[in-house]
């Protein structure tokens, strides 16, 4: 099978797939507890309003004869297909839903940049050095310390550190402030991104110095993962035979390490680091809330608690796409790093 075939054979199994976890998204957030007439209009209870507002958001007909639930759900799939997102019901009612995710999320990619960059900079090369000296006191510090990053829940190492800063900033008497981060202003509507300027400097210093505990939090279940698993992947590479095969020849050292062990390490690596994606599509949700970055993972949750499908739907649609075409990019790195891998 060639890469053009298998890549549109993946396209292909891809949408069912797509078009299963919408229509599960949908039945989630239309038919569960929350009713998106209630959350827009709060305490008012003027039936007309009501009928308006349900009207407005194509819950009901002209007539006021309510809209069956097979319509709604083919609108609903037939707006996210051809990318009409439409307009947000709660949140930030009738802003484009487009506009609200263009504005939040330069903070998520900005958080997901640093948080996949801290994992790889410190997971891999601590797992590597691990391997590469077993049953040391560097391996056993790596390799416990490995344990202790995964076994701790975000939402824990997130508070401890939050919790931490401030302390060290009352204790040396710093501002520390995550107001900077805060989009939405007391008229409902947004700011432009503070990531703006970031080929100054100073600016971009102060961007990194906010993102890096989050980041660190995010990407600590991946550095402890990446950690463990690269170094069981270089014990098994070292003793491999066309290591010892190599050094037979006289190769050097160096050229061993790089050539044959480290890239054959890497490639058990592949579905974890690539699974990183999953992970900050996730727990980017419960970071943001804790760090009060208001980027697309809190987007989400306040627009799934309160029923708000257009923007819900839109972004749990962005995030199914991102994982498809993650894991049939991971297919890819697979034969390009192992070239004994094919596409049959």
């Amino acid at each position: 099978m060639s890469r053009w075939s298998y890549f549109a054979r993946r396209l292909v199994l891809a949408v069912p797939v797509l078009l299963f976890s919408m229509s599960i998204a949908f039945v989630i957030l239309r038919m569960g507890p929350i009713d998106p007439v209630s959350a827009i209009v709060g305490t008012q209870n003027d039936p007309a309003y009501r009928q308006a507002v349900a009207r407005s958001i194509g819950l009901i007909d002209a007539q006021g004869n309510p809209i069956p639930l097979w319509e709604q759900y083919f609108a609903f799939m037939r707006d996210l297909l051809t990318f009409d997102l439409g307009r947000s019901w709660v949140i930030s009612r009738g802003t484009s839903v487009s506009e609200l995710i263009a504005s939040r999320a330069p903070r998520t990619i900005w958080l997901g940049f640093w948080s996949v960059l801290v994992a790889l900079l410190v997971g891999i090369p601590l797992g590597f050095y691990a391997g590469l000296n077993p049953n040391t006191f560097s391996d056993y510090t790596a390799s416990f310390g490995g344990i202790i990053w995964r076994a701790m829940p975000n939402f824990w190492l997130g508070i401890i550190i939050s919790s931490l800063l401030v302390a060290s900033a009352q204790l040396t008497g710093g501002a520390f402030n995550w107001a900077d981060w805060i989009v939405e202003t007391s008229g409902g509507g947004v700011t432009a991104p503070p990531l703006t300027d970031l080929t100054d400097p100073e600016n971009l210093a102060i961007a990194i110095k906010q993102i890096l505990p989050a980041a660190l939090v995010l990407g600590s279940s991946s550095m402890g993962n990446e950690m463990r698993i690269g170094r069981t992947a270089v014990l098994e590479t070292v003793n491999s035979n066309y290591v010892e095969t190599a050094r037979a020849k006289g190769l050097p050292e160096r050229v061993i390490v790089w050539k044959h062990i480290f890239r054959n390490a890497l490639i058990p690596l592949v579905p974890v680091i690539t699974a990183e994606a999953f992970l900050l599509i996730g727990g980017s949700v419960v970071v943001e809330a804790i760090f009060a970055i208001n980027g697309l993972g809190k987007l989400f949750f306040d627009a799934a608690i309160q029923g708000d499908l257009p923007l819900a739907g839109s972004l749990l649609y962005i995030f199914v796409l991102i994982t498809l075409s993650i894991n049939i990019l991971q297919d890819f790195l697979y034969t390009i790093i192992d070239p004994r891998i094919g596409y049959d």
